[in-house]
């Protein structure tokens, strides 16, 4: 038991847990939600994909701009949660750099309408996109150096530029369903290798 729990009771326990197991819950349908109907996406699908009712959704994010930038941060937070594990698992760095990126197009390429919203005068986004910089440039660099080190690919890239450069990459998906950003990203990281 650690300190927060002390004098905690067991249904208080439950309830934290379900609160917890809901709020995730909701993060996932709203995910989904963006990724098919962007982040305009009517609250009430949200609520009914996570299987809660309206008031459970206020309840965790009492306003619109509260569950986008939870779900922005959810997603940062997997794909840079991610590259440590993909490293480990990976047969060579240059293997985990590509499925990393792979991830981070896919989170850039459903965020259907948020880059408008983060432009908008909403204090709560200001924070987000150093927020991004802050947790996955380092995931990047790691993935960058390493297949580096292992002389798999050139040194002429920062992780910042490559980034930058996925990004852009991933701009025409937004506005054609047949773009595939993962492919072109694909070509771009395999354009590092070093010449076997």
């Amino acid at each position: 038991m650690n300190q927060s729990d002390e004098g905690v009771g067991p249904g208080d326990r439950s309830r934290r847990k379900d609160a917890r197991r809901n709020k995730e819950t909701l993060l996932e349908a709203a995910v989904a939600a963006f990724l098919t109907s962007g982040v305009n996406a009517p609250v009430r699908d949200i609520a009914s994909r996570a299987g809660v009712g309206l008031g459970t959704l206020y309840r965790h994010f009492p306003t619109r701009a509260d569950l986008i930038i939870a779900v922005y941060r959810h997603q940062v937070d997997a794909c840079a949660e991610a590259g440590p594990a993909l490293m480990a698992a990976a047969a060579t760095p240059h293997a985990a750099l590509r499925q990393w990126i792979d991830l981070f197009v896919d989170f850039l390429v459903t965020k259907h309408g948020l880059a408008a919203v983060l432009r908008s005068d909403d204090s709560g986004f200001e924070g987000l996109h150093t927020y991004f910089i802050d947790r996955l440039l380092p995931v990047c660099a790691e993935l960058l150096d390493a297949s580096i080190s292992a002389h798999e690919i050139r040194t002429d890239i920062d992780a910042l530029t490559l980034m930058r450069g996925v990004g852009n990459l991933c701009i025409g998906a937004e506005s054609d369903p047949g773009y595939d950003a993962r492919r072109l990203a694909g070509v771009l990281i395999d354009g590092l290798r070093l010449p076997r």
